[in-house]
């Protein structure tokens, strides 16, 4: 008699141990897209904000405020491209729209597509750095040689300059990163680049 008791518990305890497996599987799946969402909405790590819309009307009160945005681009260990800012800084007004480029070149002998990541610096500035149009939210395939030139179209919310948080903040880095897709590249032009062709004389 006192041995049924004793394999219901043991029941209990099995199936409250496979849940919790099973809990902690799905959350190891669910963890970056969830990391990602909340980074999108908080800035948290320098993450940007994205918007199809034209920049905030600015109060006149912050119009002559400006911040320095400076450029900076780096390529992972297993991707031979050349990839770097064609200015090195800008300095924008509060709300005001700015249009930059990269360039990158295939230094490979195949076709390569690659995907871009990117933050800014200081982190806690990330949430008023807006881009309106960017090559970094679609994939890039370049064929052996080929160089191009890719926008970046962006502003920085008028808040960012009546943030206690960022009041000390001066100059805004926007760091790239290009990685190899995953997938494999094709054989046909695949990129947001606004200029394409072979490799520049002398680049």
């Amino acid at each position: 008699m006192s041995r049924q008791p004793r394999n219901s518990n043991n029941r209990r305890t099995a199936l409250a141990l496979f849940a919790v497996v099973g809990g902690m599987v799905g959350l190891s799946y669910a963890s970056v897209p969830l990391y990602q969402l909340f980074c999108q909405v908080t800035g948290y790590g320098g993450t940007t904000q994205v918007s199809d819309a034209t920049a905030k009307a600015v109060p006149a009160a912050m119009q002559g405020k400006t911040v320095t945005i400076a450029f900076d681009a780096n390529v992972a260990r297993d991707l031979n491209w050349n990839f770097r800012p064609e200015q090195r800084r800008v300095t924008l007004h509060a709300g005001e729209q700015a249009l930059a480029f990269y360039s990158a070149k295939n230094e490979e002998s195949t076709p390569v597509t690659g995907t871009a990541s990117f933050n800014v610096t200081p982190h806690k500035a990330g949430i008023y750095f807006t881009k309106i149009d960017c090559f970094c939210f679609t994939e890039q395939t370049l064929q052996p040689g080929q160089q191009v030139d890719m926008p970046v179209q962006f502003y920085v919310d008028p808040e960012f300059f009546t943030d206690p948080n960022t009041k000390d903040v001066r100059e805004i880095v926007l760091s790239y990163t290009f990685h190899r897709a995953a997938d494999a590249a094709p054989a046909v032009q695949k990129t947001s680049a606004v200029a394409t062709g072979d490799a520049r004389p002398g680049g």
